[in-house]
């Protein structure tokens, strides 16, 4: 936020010129900047938190996302028509409500903490990493389906497209963050030089976003999923002074990225030659921005409220169940929009940049206006919000990010030694698996995924506990509790 500030000061200087300065990009964006911050994010968070909530991640951001555009793209029809802008067609109304349902996770990482708000975050940013992917994915199908003749063919086969799309970029991703893993536990080339152990690493990870670019498949989901899995087999597999290293390198550059956009944006803003066609009609541009920040706050209440019931009528224990207060932080938190919605709308209105329509002149300068409002309003709102509506941490159960559960709830986490332990402690009695699962699903599905883990994947893969000790990597827990 205080890069894209800099960035509206620093063209204000330049006089307006800013063309000559910078030109927003969209491959510069996916290609350059986006990369590194959604692997530092996957390869930071906390997976059992994520992984816990993962179907309600998706609901919102796969189901959410087409709901919002749905909204979005009926009400601009409605009001767009009235308003005579330009000519529009059917596509660039569906264009428009994916441009403006995409969220930016690169402000949710600035206002929330997955330390305090652990729930929140691993809701809003899994929804938000989900939802880019929709949205692109939405995006490219409106370019290539034929939009003059739709049927129900065509929904089930973008719904089949999307399917596919989603599980092979995860597959794709899980493969890559294994494949690091293995080449570093098995060949052991350059097992003690830190810069060899970092460099493969970071060239793994953009490999499997290339790859997913080069397949056409959805690469931020991919890179988010290596991150995942690096985090939680080759990491490890490194020694004490490259795990240092990595940690600190992919969140200096990820931070260096964030900054990069916002002053990117920030200094394509006000950039005179895009405002040229909307001098005459300022009030309609006026009226176009706010009438597209109206429906952004409609679309996304329209699937936040409704989906958070349904995702709660599934949950038994009240502790994951999302109240009505995280509710409507979950709603405000995801409303601001950043440079995946500006590549998407520079991608459907311009073309090399520029634009010489005045209906398309428009969507331009009201997509700016609502990622400039939406920022800095939504986002120096956020973190306020938070503090009222939500109390401390350290007195909500709801907000931790291990529940104060009954004993029962952690047996099945507990280890063989453990649980030989609580056999001569008392006379606990065990459920059965299918009891277990009833109740507890997300503990059981963790514990038969220890098991599994355990006895197949990190005897091949590495991982905590199965690296051999090699000189220059002693075992640190201190560096190890980042990673629960």
């Amino acid at each position: 936020m205080q890069g894209l500030c800099t960035g509206v000061v620093i063209l204000l200087t330049s006089g307006g010129k800013s063309s000559r300065l910078l030109v927003f990009s969209e491959d510069l964006f996916f290609i350059y900047l986006l990369p590194p911050i959604i692997f530092n994010a996957g390869f930071q968070v906390k997976k059992k938190q994520f992984f816990r909530n993962f179907m309600t991640i998706v609901l919102f951001g796969a189901v959410g996302t087409l709901i919002s555009t749905g909204v979005i793209s009926i009400g601009a029809m409605h009001f767009f028509k009235k308003m005579n802008i330009g000519s529009l067609d059917i596509g660039d109304y569906l264009a428009i409500g994916a441009i403006f349902s995409a969220t930016d996770s690169v402000c949710t990482l600035q206002v929330l903490n997955q330390d305090e708000t652990p729930l929140l975050y691993s809701l809003v940013f899994g929804e938000g990493v989900v939802n880019d992917a929709t949205s692109v994915v939405f995006f490219n199908a409106i370019q290539s389906f034929d939009l003059s003749h739709i049927n129900s063919s065509v929904a089930m086969q973008f719904f089949g497209n999307f399917l596919n799309l989603f599980v092979s970029s995860t597959i794709l991703g899980v493969l890559a963050g294994l494949l690091s893993a293995y080449i570093i536990k098995k060949l052991y080339f350059g097992r003690h030089s830190t810069d060899r152990e970092v460099a493969l690493m970071i060239l793994m990870a953009y490999l499997s976003y290339m790859l997913a670019e080069l397949f056409y498949l959805s690469a931020i989901l991919t890179v988010f999923f290596c991150g995942i899995v690096m985090s939680h087999y080759t990491w490890h597999n490194v020694t004490e002074s490259s795990r240092v290293t990595t940690r600190h390198a992919f969140a200096t550059l990820s931070f260096v990225a964030e900054i990069f956009i916002f002053l990117y944006v920030g200094m394509d803003a006000l950039d005179i030659e895009k405002w040229k066609f909307v001098s005459h009609s300022p009030r309609t541009s006026v009226g176009v921005s706010a009438i597209l920040l109206g429906l952004v706050l409609v679309g996304r209440a329209a699937f936040v409220f409704p989906l958070s019931f349904l995702s709660n009528l599934t949950k038994k224990s009240s502790y994951e169940k999302i109240d009505i207060k995280q509710q409507v932080t979950i709603w405000w938190a995801g409303l601001m929009r950043g440079a995946v919605s500006m590549a998407l709308a520079y991608n459907q209105f311009t073309i090399s940049g520029h634009t010489q329509l005045r209906g398309s002149a428009i969507m331009i300068t009201s997509t700016i206006t609502v990622v400039l409002f939406s920022t800095v309003v939504f986002g120096l709102m956020t973190k306020p919000l938070v503090r009222i509506l939500l109390p401390s941490p350290k007195h909500n159960s709801n907000m931790s990010s291990e529940p104060s559960s009954p004993k029962y709830l952690t047996v099945p986490l507990l280890n063989g030694q453990d649980l030989e332990d609580n056999k001569g402690s008392s006379n606990f009695s065990h459920p059965t698996s299918l009891r277990m699962l009833l109740s507890t699903p997300s503990h059981t599905v963790h514990h038969y995924w220890r098991k599994f883990d355990d006895a197949f994947m990190r005897p091949v893969f590495g991982g905590r506990g199965f690296v051999p000790y090699v000189p220059g990597s002693p075992a640190d827990e201190s560096l190890l509790q980042w990673q629960q």
